[in-house]
């Protein structure tokens, strides 16, 4: 027992023990998960065809938007535990603790117990991750993956076995299969680490990737090219394609328009027509206005003009946060005006090589990145100094993952705040990284390199009051004031105690947690006031935003559910409507087969009109349920209004409820703007 509890690090067991209960607090309450992926897992706990495609309704009729890998992991916790919020978060918040453990394991053999633990604490207190993993996306689960397949590649130059190469590669495809080409990203620094550490030839480190790139191909598209052969009338319809392709999927919507803004499903329908997890489909502006005391900061929507489009608000000339900096959601909104570039429509800040500095993304994920790239610099020197040549490629491995993902984020046009969990790993191992070699510097050196450890913590501290200040109406101004003093009060410190031992060594430790006391609060903030299961993120802007999912998500009406049950008469579908957030909850909630004629946007084209009419004469669905200007897929409402009977809402609504589905309230996304329920029988 003695030898065991020498073995363990107490350091890393406090920061994975911290790492679940930020994780895990409280994901067993309502609204805690993203009801779109939810549904899918329910459907695919009822047959394997839902779950080898991944099928987002009962009765197979279309997928969701990512491959279906996590969701596979998820849905055989689900048949474990029942389908919860908290049994389909669980593996995610699992994933979290597991990073902060790879990430620990993986910094240690090289740079010792310091700068693992380092390493450790920055990625278990990094806002957005801790924000993502509380949720049931895909990206905690996929960051673990390729940590896993970071931890083969070192164990595959450790022992010179190219079998370990191999499953660092095939763990890369694997992530494909979770969220398609972001898993990529990773591949430049796992190219350029082997090809510069391995202990091998040139010729064989080259057929050792070339083996290895064909492995990553074949488990990368292995589910894509079996849904590709499958026919198209014996699976669902591949959600938010408009060929109905897996690889138009990846390489488009997934893809490319990731890169370069969002073009697939301009139309709209709903609210503004709402693409992949909250993604805008259109350049039209939206803004949530700013007022905490208005219907709108408690989640309900916005006014809607004559055409029901949401208002155009003007655009912030701001100091390069996301436009719309009056609203609710953030120091300049979360939910911006989009301008011309729907980049700025969930406040991911202006494009451009300081965007991960600037206030709309930086509190998410860049409270230590100056430190971090100072570390670079740190251990360039340390290395060349001392001839450390292990340090450097591995802290050029980290730095090889950085660079790249920080540049796609930089000039990316279509993102959410939670991508940037991919920043998570690089920056926390180059803090440690980094901090051991300045450590060093600052003891040994008697020159300038000396004072790059109280420079990276002075400059990090000045950045981190910048961050601040865009927050002093929700947390005030006195933190601001008090780190800026603390981090003078540093500086001059490191200056004083450089020849004392014992004190430089605690003073460089005390440095870094005061580092790490925002980005703790800011990790905080999800359990303090409610995070946003569809888009996550973190902040004090959560104490007056639009939790739980907002417009993405919807309830079931009770009394519209009584209506369609008391008068199906054998149809597989309860009702069709245009969107997955109207269908989600009827399908998690009522267990029920909603069929979404337009997928998550509204604006897939699943059906043609007269594919629509087969199915109502096969019985397959008689009841229409229609909301939002429903321009998304308008042959379709136009074809269901000609053949159809509208439903008087005094059939199944009470009074109240009628007055509030003319008001646009209650009842989320799909009922925002006033709906109409429509009969077809033919």
């Amino acid at each position: 027992m003695k030898k065991i509890t020498q073995r363990l690090d107490l350091v890393l067991v406090l920061s994975l023990v911290a790492t679940l209960v930020l994780n895990t607090y409280n994901i067993w309450q309502d609204g805690a998960a993203n009801q779109y992926y939810l549904a899918a897992v329910k459907s695919m706990t009822q047959s394997f065809h839902n779950f080898f495609y991944a099928s987002f309704d009962p009765s197979g009729f279309v997928t969701v938007d990512k491959p279906p890998v996590v969701l596979w992991i998820q849905t055989i916790f689900a048949l474990l535990f029942g389908v919860h919020t908290w049994s389909v978060i669980l593996p995610q918040a699992l994933a979290g603790a597991g990073s902060v453990y790879l990430l620990y394991k993986m910094v240690q053999p090289t740079f010792e117990d310091g700068a693992a633990r380092i390493a450790a604490i920055v990625m278990a207190l990094t806002p957005i991750a801790v924000a993502v993993s509380r949720t049931n996306n895909i990206d905690s689960l996929l960051v673990f993956t390729l940590l896993l397949g970071t931890w083969c590649l070192m164990k595959s130059l450790k022992s010179g076995k190219i079998l370990w190469l191999i499953f660092a590669f095939g763990l890369i495809g694997l992530g494909f299969n979770m969220k398609m080409l972001q898993a990529f990203m990773v591949l430049p620094a796992f190219i350029v680490m082997y090809a510069v550490a391995a202990r091998k030839s040139v010729k064989k480190r080259i057929l050792s990737l070339i083996l290895s790139m064909f492995v990553l191909a074949s488990v990368s598209l292995s589910w894509a090219l079996v849904v590709e052969y499958v026919s198209e009338d014996n699976r669902p319809y591949v959600g938010s394609s408009q060929t109905n392709s897996v690889l138009e999927l990846a390489f488009g919507y997934n893809g490319t328009e990731r890169l370069l803004g969002q073009t697939t499903g301009n139309a709209r329908a709903g609210m503004g027509g709402f693409g992949e997890q909250g993604s805008v489909q259109a350049s039209k502006n939206i803004s949530i206005p700013d007022d905490s005391e208005s219907d709108d900061a408690q989640g309900t929507p916005p006014s809607m003009n004559g055409n029901n489009q949401p208002p155009q608000m003007p655009q912030n000339q701001g100091d390069g946060g996301p436009p719309g900096n009056n609203n609710s959601r953030g120091p300049q909104g979360s939910v911006g005006t989009g301008g011309s570039q729907s980049m700025n429509m969930f406040g991911t800040g202006e494009a451009g090589p300081l965007r991960l500095f600037q206030s709309a993304l930086s509190g998410q994920i860049s409270w230590v990145l100056p430190f971090a790239l100072m570390g670079i610099l740190a251990v360039a020197l340390t290395a060349f100094r001392e001839r450390r040549k292990k340090e450097w490629q591995e802290a050029m491995f980290w730095t090889a993952w950085l660079v790249p993902v920080a540049g796609f984020f930089s000039i990316a046009g279509f993102f959410h705040h939670y991508y940037l969990i991919m920043l998570a790993p690089p920056i926390a191992a180059l803090c440690g990284i980094g901090w051991s070699a300045m450590y060093r510097l600052y003891k040994e050196c008697n020159d300038w390199k000396s004072y790059l450890l109280p420079a990276a913590v002075g400059v990090t501290v000045i950045f981190q009051t910048y961050i601040l200040g865009s927050y002093t109406e929700q947390i005030g101004s006195v933190w601001m004031y008090t780190l800026g003093i603390v981090g003078v009060m540093l500086t001059v410190a490191f200056v004083i105690l450089k020849s004392h031992d014992i004190a430089r060594k605690r003073l460089s430790i005390i440095s870094l947690c005061i580092l790490l006391i925002a980005p703790m609060y800011w990790s905080v903030t999800p359990i303090l006031y409610g995070g946003n299961s569809v888009l996550p993120e973190s902040g004090p802007q959560l104490s007056n935003s639009m939790n739980g999912g907002g417009i993405f998500s919807s309830n079931v009406n009770s009394e519209l559910l009584s209506y369609l049950r008391e008068n199906n008469t054998g149809e597989e579908y309860l009702f069709a409507t245009l969107t997955t957030v109207t269908a989600a909850p009827y399908i998690i909630d009522a267990n029920e087969s909603v069929m979404a004629l337009g997928g998550f946007n509204g604006t897939d084209p699943i059906l043609t009109t007269s594919e629509l009419e087969g199915l109502v004469k096969k019985g397959k669905v008689k009841y229409f349920l229609l909301s939002g200007d429903n321009s998304g897929n308008s042959e379709l409402v136009k074809w269901i209004k000609i053949h159809g009977v509208e439903i008087s809402q005094e059939h199944y609504l009470s009074e109240e409820d009628q007055g509030k589905n003319n008001l646009g309230m209650d009842r989320g996304f799909g009922s925002r703007n006033q709906e109409a329920l429509y009969k077809i029988e033919i």
